[in-house]
């Protein structure tokens, strides 16, 4: 297991943009596939964005499409979630994951989470 920790949560107004930070401690960090997810309050947890093994392929849920971008750097063992254009159907609570298979293409794959960090966009 892999322990991480997100950062980079906070208040926005709608149209602006945050940029969420997943530390992640472990000596196979480059080995993981690592995904976004978020949680709204009354609402299941869902997929955002997810980033290979490899880092060569990346994908991201249709509601975040073109809005939200993830990305990864080996050196410093992180997980980043550029989010622009935000709306306030964004709004929850947003979960670092790791999948030790490497390849991120199914949810159920993610078995590390980190505790959260809470995005909230106003109107």
């Amino acid at each position: 297991q892999v322990q991480l920790v997100e950062s980079g949560g906070g208040l926005v107004q709608a149209g602006g943009s945050l940029r969420l930070s997943c530390a992640a401690s472990g000596r196979t960090f480059s080995l993981y596939a690592m995904g976004w997810f978020r949680q709204a309050p009354g609402k299941e947890r869902e997929f955002v964005a997810g980033i290979t093994w490899s880092g060569r392929s990346t994908y991201s849920a249709d509601s975040v499409k073109g809005r939200f971008t993830i990305s990864r750097d080996y050196a410093k063992k992180a997980v980043y979630l550029q989010m622009d254009r935000l709306k306030p159907e964004d709004t929850a609570v947003y979960y670092c994951a790791a999948d030790r298979t490497g390849w991120g293409s199914s949810p159920h794959d993610f078995g590390s989470w980190g505790q959260g960090t809470q995005v909230t966009v106003s109107s």
